[in-house]
Parts: structure tokens; C-alpha cells; sequence
């Protein structure tokens, strides 16, 4: 799964030399946390309610309203921004986002198509596909297998499932430790449940888990 399947495109965004004042009603007419900034069409950095603050005069000082709401006006968003935000590419792979994601301690990517700003894609997205690639909103019979990490185990699998007429809905296996690994399988509900397992166990495979998801 790449990232332009799951980002949020053509975002809001706003230019460098805009003040904070514009930015902020921006933020607040369209609830938003945070926009992508330019400069013309290029990406320069990102701004969040929190670069808002950090720029703002304290709510503790002596200034009036006035004086203050004076103030704000002279603060550019280039003033505020985050520059050079971490970016990825419309064909990266979610997993990669993922990890791009927790090298760098941030919750969202800006997606680029050449140097073209297209989308974000947020920590949210990330949970959103792989609840979708476990199949966590779907009905059915989810399996956790032990086995041995060698060829020939998802042919065994596979035979199990299609003597009880039974689709593999979803499926994935984390890594492997010591040549076992841990095998994480949604399948159709028409079999019973009973039936399936008994194929499965006859198969080989060691069941750890078998629980009916009736979403």
C-alpha cells in the first residue's frame, strides 16, 4: 500500500509571507492544527498551533489588547514556521512513511509528486490502513498460527482453508525469531468454526488463537 492511497490531498495550505493573523483564521475556520507553508508553489516548512504560541506574545505581559493584536499583525508565518519539514513521495511505501514517522518523532508528512506539495499523510492514516490491512472493520474469524519458518507453510495453509471453502481475507507475519514465526490470518466466516480449525491442526499447523470478529 503506498502513500497516495491513504494521504489527505491537496491540503490547505498557506504562503511564507502571510501574517499569523490570516493563518490563524485560517486554522480556526477550517479546524485546523497545522498547514503546510509556501513559497509561490515550493514546500518551505509547516506551521502549527503550537509554533502559534511559541510566537505570540505571553498572555502575562502588561501590553494591551491593542498593543498586542498590533503586534501579531507584524508576525510573519515565516516567523513561526517550522522549516524544511520532513517530506516523503506519493509512491512511498505506508510501512517506510511509517518509520520515516518514528526516526523522526513527528506525527504527519507532507507528500510530494516531484517538488509538488499534494498531500499530508498523518499518524491517523497509518492506524486507519493497517486496522484495513488486518481487517479489524470486517467480519470473520481471525487466527494467530506458531510455525516453522520454512517453505511450504502457506501451501499447508492454503489447503486447510480451501477444504473448508474458506477465503484468507487478510494476512501477515511479523518477523521471524530461533526459524519460528508468529502468522496473523482473517478469513470468511461461511465455515465452521469447529471444521476450520480441525483442518488446520490436521494440517500441521499450531493454532494459537481463534477468535470469531462479528463486526
Amino acid at each position: 500500500m503506498l502513500v497516495k492511497d491513504r494521504m489527505t490531498r491537496d491540503p490547505y495550505t498557506i504562503q511564507a509571507s502571510s501574517s499569523i493573523n490570516t493563518l490563524i483564521g485560517l486554522m480556526r475556520e477550517k479546524g485546523l492544527r497545522k498547514v503546510p507553508v509556501l513559497d509561490g508553489e515550493k514546500l518551505v516548512g509547516i506551521v502549527t498551533d503550537r509554533d502559534i504560541e511559541r510566537v505570540s506574545p505571553s498572555q502575562a505581559t502588561s501590553l494591551s489588547v491593542y498593543e498586542i493584536n498590533y503586534l501579531v499583525s507584524k508576525i510573519s508565518v515565516a516567523d513561526a514556521m517550522v522549516k524544511n519539514p520532513v517530506t516523503c513521495k506519493v509512491d512511498t511505501f505506508i510501512e517506510d512513511a511509517a518509520l520515516l514517522m518514528r526516526n523522526n518523532q513527528i506525527n504527519s508528512l507532507m507528500v510530494l509528486d516531484g517538488e509538488k506539495l499534494v498531500g499530508i499523510v498523518t499518524d491517523t492514516d497509518l492506524f486507519d490502513a493497517l486496522i484495513d490491512m488486518m481487517g479489524g472493520r470486517t467480519p470473520g474469524y481471525k487466527i494467530i498460527l506458531n510455525v516453522d519458518n520454512i517453505p511450504g507453510i502457506l501451501v499447508k495453509l492454503g489447503t486447510a482453508t480451501k477444504a473448508c471453502n474458506t477465503n484468507i481475507t487478510h494476512f501477515t507475519m511479523p518477523e521471524s525469531i530461533d526459524g519460528k514465526a508468529e502468522l496473523l490470518l482473517k478469513t470468511t466466516s461461511n465455515a465452521d468454526p469447529a471444521e476450520l480449525r480441525k483442518a488446520i491442526e490436521d494440517a500441521g499447523l499450531e493454532i494459537q488463537d481463534f477468535i470469531v470478529d462479528k463486526y
